[in-house]
């Protein structure tokens, strides 16, 4: 079985998106808090690292360290860019993990089933990251927002997190500091409920699309002694 290490990132993946979505609370908690909870209680996670800004390092240790340290989620310092993000959890990546799982923070509305169809598929191919299907007419937009063409939908997928990444191309991606080329991924198709937190005005939406999600099935215990401590 291929073993994972989760690197999560707050600031987010892709040009232009910076890191405060993370921080923004949906229905009372963080989006990194919800976004760690994505991927606790899987056996064949064997590490998740959240990756904050160095100026944000001291804020994050105060406000969530007691929560992730319980959880055994390292608190790692990196940035401005989210490749600079990956580089400082490179370093740390367990060396009994086979894959990578790199993850938005600001994506707390991901599938549980998307995040075991994409570890399935990691087993395959070098690169594969989650991606939607668009629905609506494209526009193409200069530098003010102004639109400059318009376009149909088909032929075009939006690319969304988590990603799956063999672990020697993570680390070859992390140490260059370079983001991966459009014909080294592998697109999977995932659920268009994973949204990406902005701002304190996405809030309301993320938690809709959170109530939306399939629920993953729930182990049964093991004996009565281990459902009476919960």
């Amino acid at each position: 079985m291929s073993k994972f290490s989760v690197v999560l990132l707050t600031v987010g993946v892709g040009a232009g998106l910076d890191a405060g979505g993370a921080l923004v609370k949906v229905d009372g908690r963080e989006c990194l808090l919800r976004s760690v909870e994505l991927f606790l209680n899987r056996d064949n996670i064997a590490q998740i690292q959240l990756v904050v800004l160095p100026a944000a390092m001291e804020e994050a240790k105060r406000k969530f360290g007691g929560h992730l340290g319980f959880s055994g989620v390292k608190l790692v310092s990196g940035g401005p860019m989210w490749t600079d993000q990956m580089a400082a959890a490179a370093e740390k990546v367990s060396a009994e993990c086979s894959h990578v799982l790199v993850h938005d923070a600001a994506r707390p509305a991901v599938a549980y089933s998307d995040i075991d169809a994409l570890m399935a598929e990691a087993a395959k191919r070098p690169i594969v990251a989650l991606a939607t299907v668009l629905r609506a007419t494209i526009a193409q937009v200069d530098d003010l927002g102004n639109a400059l063409s318009l376009g149909p939908p088909q032929g075009f997928m939006q690319v969304v997190t988590p990603w799956a990444i063999a672990r020697e191309k993570f680390l070859e991606l992390a140490k260059a500091k370079r983001e991966p080329e459009a014909r080294e991924i592998t697109l999977l198709r995932g659920s268009p409920l994973n949204i990406r937190v902005n701002g304190t005005g996405d809030a309301a939406l993320a938690k809709v699309m959170i109530g939306m999600l399939p629920k993953p099935k729930i182990r049964a215990a093991d004996n009565p002694f281990e459902e009476a401590q919960w």
